[in-house]
């Protein structure tokens, strides 16, 4: 008996592993492709998830590959670690289930294991890493971690290929569940390669003029916002604030980068400068003298500075992203700037499937912003 124990662990253990490397890779390539279809840079936040296990060094200003590497290795990892948990350790409860209903239960474990890891193992035991949280909203995470946890219906038929258990009772479930993931697999990818190419889904709704307008002011915003995170780096004591400054130019970069896609993919050319009377009515920009008696103050007095005007910066960007919520006809700016729950995963579902700006406006609700700026 013991014997047949040990035996049936090991192959758990197989086939648990082996789901573990399918389902992380298919959570790393929808992330990757969805990334910019919900106002996302994947380059800043795969940075980002390095500094879960590798601390705040790896933030960069620019994104190195080594730190790109490091977050997809990691997230591999953790994927990778939930889908033995589930199905090796667990397994005297789990490894018997039939595929419909590990579909079923994939939502909730799903949920389980995003929130265990955003409000205890990253922030808390046993990472300390509150970076991670700050950067990326919950409702992320739970996506990134349905997505993997989709793939879990396909541990039975596995378990029978490793044991040789040919035709395997579960062979059509699995055929159609892998049928139906690669095709979605390979229609995020070209919708990806299409935003690459500049030829996003074309902009639809009523008027595209607020759209435009304030593309153009929340370029015009981060690109101060990169100047300040600059010059933070440069004259920064603090080394926290010094990392943090690191991830603000990166972020914003990478937002502005984002902006520049869609334009050139809705309207046709590049993103042309914000106008002087939009420079007036943008909250939170600095004056040419703020900035330069930011530069010009010395070591000592220069991070106390700094806050000040970044918040005060941050503030106005809040106030422009609830503006967006509230007037915005593009589900992808509702989603970069303040989506949350919910409302964040039916906004996402509605820019993947209906990126017309009419809809966006039907689902709108004047919710307060949490803007990553």
């Amino acid at each position: 008996m013991a014997g047949l124990l040990g035996s049936q662990r090991r192959l758990n253990w197989r086939a648990a592993a082996l789901l573990g490397l399918i389902s992380s890779t298919f959570s790393t390539l929808v992330s990757q492709f969805l990334a910019g279809r919900i106002g996302r840079d994947a380059v800043v936040d795969w940075m980002v998830v390095a500094t879960i296990p590798l601390r705040d060094g790896m933030l960069q200003s620019e994104p190195s590959w080594p730190a790109i590497a490091a977050g997809i290795l990691f997230h591999q990892w953790a994927d990778f670690t939930w889908a033995v948990i589930f199905f090796w350790l667990l397994g005297r409860w789990t490894a018997g289930l039939k595929p419909r209903t590990l579909l079923f239960i994939a939502l909730p474990w799903a949920l389980f294991t995003s929130a265990f890891e955003w409000f205890v193992l990253v922030p808390l035991i046993p990472f300390w890493q509150p970076i991670f949280t700050l950067n990326q909203p919950y409702w992320i995470g739970f996506l990134v971690h349905a997505v993997s946890a989709s793939m879990y219906p396909l541990f039975p038929w596995l378990r029978d290929w490793l044991r040789g258990r040919l035709p395997s009772p579960h062979g059509r479930f699995t055929a159609v569940w892998t049928t139906l993931a690669a095709t979605g697999l390979l229609v995020l990818g070209f919708i990806a390669f299409l935003g690459w190419q500049n030829r996003e889904l074309p902009w639809m709704g009523e008027s595209p003029a607020f759209d435009q307008s304030y593309m153009r002011r929340m370029a015009a915003h981060h690109a101060q916002g990169v100047e300040l995170a600059q010059t933070a780096i440069e004259k920064a004591r603090d080394p926290h604030l010094k990392n943090l400054a690191r991830l603000m130019a990166a972020d914003q970069k990478g937002e502005i980068a984002i902006f520049q896609q869609w334009w050139r993919s809705w309207f046709g050319g590049d993103l042309p400068p914000a106008a002087p009377e939009e420079h007036a009515t943008m909250p939170g920009m600095l004056s040419s003298e703020q900035i330069d008696g930011l530069r010009r103050t010395n070591s000592d007095a220069f991070d106390p500075l700094f806050i000040t005007l970044m918040t005060t910066h941050h503030q106005g960007a809040i106030a422009m992203a609830d503006e967006a919520l509230r007037h915005a006809q593009r589900g992808e700016i509702e989603l970069m700037h303040g989506s949350e729950g919910l409302a964040a995963v039916e906004a996402a579902t509605f820019s993947l499937l209906v990126p017309a700006g009419d809809a966006s406006a039907d689902r709108r609700e004047q919710a307060p912003s949490t803007h990553r700026h």
